[in-house]
């Protein structure tokens, strides 16, 4: 098997039937063994039914529907564990990315000996002030903590190695992060191709305003568990050790100065200064705990990948 098509989908039964054709077309003359897997994240539609017929009259397509919705990180992580493809690619199943790009970027990917290759809508077709200037603040802000140079890291539509896609662990909303964990995973060679965007023809997007502003939060989320995920000691340990120091100095500070200099001072106990330091001292004392915690979670390695398989074709 050469290429694995991996499309989550929610709720697209309009659009599914002319992605299938147009993904037939696209490989038709094309020197490529391909297989198509559709994960259906619990839709509510017809979507399951029509995928069940699509894999009845091909042999390479398969489908696979969860139990509800889990979200499209999670329907990518089962499509990658399912893949058997010496190449993965993954599109959306809205129309909006062309199925054309993927033999294309295959192609690009073996010829460059990338790892990962994303694709970048450079001229899209939706809204100006919803979409395109929030994505753009959002890019920027990934390029500067990633140090990846891609334009468009949440573009639907990108190619990998197998290898790649089987070591990404994928939960929550970091499927819009895939660079950035393929490279934290050893995998620095990564490429963009340009791709084109179309209007969407069906429905409407599944996507809230509020995704970017949990995208930021995500970002920073995903800085600091690959500085600090393997050994959270290292942070909570060195700030607590900040804290519990700075408190009982300065709780040894108030007791010299009322022991041997202001020996007519008012009591310690009735200085807001001494409850400073040992509020210090008691937050010094629970980061450390913070980190003992931290490092029993990640001793335990509790399972990201949570979801119930309802119905497979294969």
């Amino acid at each position: 098997m050469d290429v694995s098509v991996i499309i989550p989908l929610f709720n697209e039964s309009e659009s599914l039937k002319e992605l299938d054709d147009w993904i037939s077309l696209s490989f038709k003359y094309e020197d490529f063994d391909y297989e198509v897997i559709y994960v259906d994240d619990g839709s509510n539609d017809s979507s399951w039914d029509i995928i069940k017929t699509i894999t009845i009259s091909n042999l390479n397509r398969k489908g696979i529907s969860f139990n509800r919705n889990y979200g499209k990180s999670q329907a990518l992580s089962l499509g990658f564990s399912e893949a058997k493809g010496k190449y993965v690619a993954t599109m959306d199943a809205d129309l909006q990315d062309s199925p054309e790009e993927i033999p294309l970027m295959v192609k690009k990917l073996i010829d460059n000996d990338l790892d990962l290759i994303s694709g970048w809508k450079k001229k899209r077709h939706d809204s100006f002030i919803t979409k395109r200037i929030p994505s753009y603040f959002f890019n920027l802000v990934a390029r500067v903590f990633s140090g990846i140079n891609l334009n468009d890291f949440n573009c639907g539509i990108k190619v990998y190695k197998n290898e790649v896609a089987k070591s990404i662990s994928l939960y929550a909303d970091m499927h819009r992060f895939i660079p950035i964990l393929a490279k934290n995973k050893g995998f620095n060679r990564i490429g963009e191709h340009v791709v084109k965007h179309q209007a969407r023809k069906y429905g409407k997007t599944k996507f809230g305003n509020e995704r970017f502003i949990r995208g930021f939060l995500d970002i920073i989320t995903l800085w600091f568990t690959e500085k600090f995920g393997r050994r959270p000691m290292h942070f909570f340990g060195t700030l607590g050790t900040i804290m519990f120091t700075v408190g009982i100095l300065f709780t040894i500070y108030l007791g010299y100065n009322k022991l041997f200099i202001d020996t007519s001072s008012r009591l310690i106990t009735s200085k807001p200064e001494f409850y400073i330091a040992l509020i210090t001292i008691v937050l010094g004392a629970q980061f450390f705990i913070a980190g003992f915690l931290a490092e029993l979670i990640i001793k335990f390695n509790i399972s990201k990948n949570k979801y119930s398989i309802k119905e497979k074709t294969f």
